[in-house]
């Protein structure tokens, strides 16, 4: 095992050394493509990149990559790939050449008379690129699914406004026993909460948001007990904070981690569910 380990740990030292001895560059291919400070869009824009410029990657974070930009404080910008084409720089060199404009020669007119026609003047051949037209994404409407304490589990959507407002709405079911009463009680909520985020931190590899947020919970529950059963409804309060993590790779996925407080009556005595609760949610940003 502990072969295998450093035979892993040695192929993946050779592959992160050959990715840095291929110097790779990411030449842009849109009319202009924005350079961020970090790698998100909710990050500052701190330059933007010609058609045709070719900028040294110092790090392919995936849907981004890592660049040099000297007009940054740090000197670091962040672009994301479908601005441009990622390539050796070697090739970029020999794609540059191939572009560049060429001209064709033409040999100087033999002495004639001065009455000859002039020869027409030389040709020059230029090269053309491709626009794409793909923007970058960003955290607008997400979907998804829950799953929290007490076998909780639902669905969930959530919305961002700017960079700190949101919402989110979740529908949810869960179920409970009693160590002091026969029967079950199964539970369905629907939570329309409003959401603040705190403030975005964006690194090479992750961004985190951590939020707070409340809003009122709709609970209907059923009682069944042998062929006994009864039902109720009510409205209760919850509270709660949590963190939104977005990987560079995969940057429209947002995974939450949510520790809530509710309060509700209890309809059905010795079923009193825990105030305090944990969930963890998964959106799809579509949008």
């Amino acid at each position: 095992m502990i072969r295998r380990i450093a035979a892993i740990v040695f192929a993946l030292t050779l592959h992160q050394t050959a990715l840095r001895a291929q110097d790779v560059v990411l030449t842009v291919n849109v009319p202009s493509a924005d350079v961020h400070k970090g790698p998100s869009t909710v990050t500052p824009v701190i330059g933007h990149a010609p058609r045709g410029a070719v900028l040294p990657v110092s790090r392919n974070l995936g849907s981004w990559v890592k660049v040099s930009w000297p007009d940054a404080p740090d000197g670091i910008g962040y672009v994301h790939v479908t601005m441009g084409r990622l390539d050796s720089a070697s090739a970029a060199d020999r794609r540059s050449a191939r572009m560049a404009p060429r001209t064709t020669s033409v040999p100087a007119p033999a002495p004639t008379a001065p009455k000859s026609p002039a020869r027409p003047s030389p040709v020059e051949f230029v090269a053309t690129t491709s626009q794409s037209s793909v923007k970058p994404i960003s955290h607008v409407l997400g979907v998804g699914a829950i799953v929290g304490s007490m076998s909780t589990f639902g669905a969930s959507a959530r919305a961002w406004h700017g960079h700190h407002l949101g919402m989110q709405v979740a529908f949810t079911r869960d179920a409970m026993t009693s160590d002091v009463a026969a029967g079950r009680v199964t539970s369905v909520q629907v939570e329309p909460d409003i959401v603040y985020a705190l403030f975005d931190r964006v690194s090479d590899y992750v961004w985190i948001r951590p939020y707070v947020g409340s809003g009122v919970s709709f609970r209907h529950q059923a009682f069944d007990n042998a062929g006994e059963s009864a039902t109720d409804s009510g409205v209760g309060f919850r509270a709660f904070g949590g963190t939104e993590l977005t990987f560079a790779g995969l940057t429209q996925f947002g995974l939450s981690v949510e520790v809530g407080y509710r309060h509700f009556a209890t309809p059905f005595p010795g079923f009193e569910a825990p105030p305090l609760s944990v969930s963890i949610a998964g959106h799809w940003y579509i949008k």
